[in-house]
């Protein structure tokens, strides 16, 4: 997969340095990630269509993935010039101003946004495992890689990236001696569990039971509560159009149906 990454910062980010950014995540995804989830790409700095996004051009695209840096959080606008132009391509976003709110370096939220791009380009992989808070109800988790370990970050070559996931940790039980995350990370002396979430962290899932998405984060953490609402701001830009268009397909089917 080849993700087409498309600079519309305003000057606020210079192609020098959206370049380093790239070129640490691509080592990120080459040597951390694919090497566990046999899923890899390549990000690849791409030129605009025009100075501005307008929403009569053509996509930005020279790849088969797009991934736009955006400097504000102007997500209906975004939202707008994804679905005019970008129907069908799987896309993400990073705002900057987002990134600056949730006081995380841009370069984090941009590694945070490609692997979750690449795992699930669609945004339509979902995976049953237990409710966070009730074992007796099984509920579909999201397939994100980074969200339930948002919260951290290393370094590759100065350049912060995204912690991540690894298979283990959408599986029913606990393997012993496995490991659920790349960091491995210990909080109150206990590293990530299955389906669990560490501090700062949140993870998303659909729950049967009330016919809806739903968000959890650990009790009293009130980073996470705060880190999830300033992110599900720039999540929607992925998720909205897909579960729109799930929601217009039923509308459509029912109506043709009745």
């Amino acid at each position: 997969m080849i993700i087409s990454v498309i600079n519309h910062t305003n000057g606020q980010l210079t192609d020098e340095e959206v370049q380093a950014a790239i070129r640490a995540i691509n080592r990120q995804i080459k040597e951390d990630f694919e090497p566990y989830w046999s899923l890899g790409a390549t990000l690849r700095l791409e030129g605009k269509a025009g100075a501005k996004p307008k929403q009569q051009e053509p996509a930005d695209l020279r790849g088969d993935a797009i991934i736009y840096l955006w400097d504000k959080t102007n997500v209906a606008n975004a939202l707008g010039y994804h679905d005019r132009n970008n129907a069908g391509i799987p896309f993400g976003f990073v705002f900057t101003e987002l990134s600056a709110k949730l006081g995380e370096n841009w370069t984090v939220t941009l590694s945070h946004e490609a692997l979750e791009l690449i795992a699930d380009p669609e945004v339509n992989l979902l995976v049953m495992g237990p409710h966070p808070s009730n074992s007796n109800l099984d509920v579909f988790h999201w397939y994100e890689m980074c969200d339930a370990v948002q919260a951290e970050s290393y370094k590759i070559d100065e350049i912060e990236v995204s912690n991540f996931v690894l298979p283990l940790y959408f599986t029913g039980g606990d393997e012993v001696g496995g490991r659920n995350d790349f960091l491995g990370r210990s909080h109150d002396g206990k590293t990530l569990r299955s389906f669990g979430v560490n501090p700062g962290g949140y993870i998303g899932f659909f729950n049967p039971q009330t016919g809806k998405h739903e968000t959890f984060f650990r009790k009293a953490d009130k980073e996470a509560e705060e880190r999830m609402k300033i992110k599900l701001q720039a999540k929607a830009a992925r998720r909205a159009i897909r579960y729109q268009r799930f929601a217009l397909n039923r509308r459509s089917t029912k109506t043709k149906a009745d």
